[in-house]
């Protein structure tokens, strides 16, 4: 859980220049991104209850600064991947909801041709190389989606994040070793809420002060955010970026955020290692929509009414992904071995003697 408190006072980083630099409609623009995260959740959620969504779904509720935040900063040359909890990314990297409603159904129309579901999100076309499902296992991939750019001469950066239960994985440190060899552009986003799959971080990981403090050890940089405030996530991403982008430098970054309902929906035990207390506490104190909808209307950018329409329109259209995803056709026997090796997609020599299926 964020380590922030009610009464923690906040620095303001509307003053830091990448954030100086929105224009009215920029703010209203990072609202309506989280604003459509949660609806489409909640409509995800809404249906995997009633039976229409199988398999796990990991859901994104209250840590939409996050991807929002990050990802708001990225250019061309940019590239993100992330782990299960995808979604929030998928859209924030410019996925539209259909086929990604469909994707939970299970559909053709799908995101993943209906094989892949919540946790197989992908969009190589807009810079989002997926939505894995193995614990850690994304991250030598942003690393090499880094080593890409750099071996291209591209001035951009990875954007590879995980959750605070991957961090003891043995392939995320031997990421980092050669991040740090290597000098490889890739910014890793640990977004810690707090319990890993359902064990409190105190108990799950060793450290001094924060669980980005290990960067020392690889001599990376790192830092630790307030993924409550819209701004602060920005402004400290925007620095861990630059650097990458123009010196080659990793970093680490550790945002604080939370999540209201368990690992999965699945998780059987999600009330059972929070108090009801707790959580309330961070709805009421850090959901970083409902601070980020006051400080709109305190800055004067938008008003009471306006954020409500942008509201209706965001559950509106998750509403419609539903209906498209029922309307969807299911994918067909015939298609079952489709995009699953090369070499059967482009009819090799190889196909045809099952040589992908075997090595002997």
């Amino acid at each position: 859980m964020s380590s922030a408190t009610a009464d923690t006072p906040r620095l303001d980083f509307a003053g830091s220049p990448i954030n100086k630099a929105l224009t009215a409609e920029q703010k209203i623009e990072l609202f309506r991104k989280m604003q459509r995260i949660r609806r489409f959740e909640q409509e995800a959620l809404k249906y995997y209850n009633a039976g229409k969504i199988g398999g796990f779904l990991h859901l994104y509720i209250g840590q939409e600064s996050v991807a929002v935040g990050t990802l708001s900063l990225c250019g061309e040359n940019d590239h993100n991947i992330t782990a299960y909890r995808c979604h929030g990314h998928a859209i924030m990297s410019g996925m539209e909801m259909n086929p990604l409603m469909a994707e939970l159904f299970g559909k053709a129309t799908g995101c993943s041709k209906g094989k892949g579901g919540s946790m197989h999100f992908f969009a190589p076309d807009k810079g989002f190389w997926g939505g894995h499902g193995i614990v850690g296992g994304q991250t030598p991939l942003g690393l090499g989606l880094a080593y890409g750019l750099k071996y291209l001469g591209k001035e951009g950066a990875a954007l590879c994040y995980l959750g605070d239960g991957a961090v003891n994985q043995g392939a995320f440190h031997e990421s980092l070793n050669i991040a740090a060899l290597f000098e490889l552009p890739v910014v890793y986003v640990i977004e810690n809420n707090g319990y890993s799959m359902g064990t409190s971080q105190k108990r799950s990981s060793s450290y001094r002060g924060c669980l980005a403090q290990r960067a020392e050890g690889y001599d990376m940089e790192w830092d630790v955010v307030d993924g409550s405030d819209i701004y602060e996530v920005r402004a400290k991403t925007h620095i861990a970026l630059e650097r990458a982008r123009k010196q080659h430098k990793p970093a680490i970054l550790e945002i604080n955020t939370y999540r209201y309902y368990g690992h999965s929906v699945a998780d059987a035990n999600a009330k059972k290692y929070r108090t009801p207390e707790e959580i309330e506490n961070y709805k009421t104190n850090f959901d970083p929509i409902r601070l980020w909808r006051k400080r709109l209307v305190e800055e004067g950018v938008a008003t009471e009414e306006q954020l409500d329409a942008i509201d209706k329109e965001a559950k509106a259209e998750a509403a419609a992904s539903v209906k498209f995803a029922e309307a969807s056709p299911a994918p067909t026997i015939e298609s079952v071995m489709d995009d699953v090796y090369w070499e059967t997609d482009n009819n090799t020599p190889a196909s045809k003697l099952g040589q992908h299926f075997f090595t002997d």
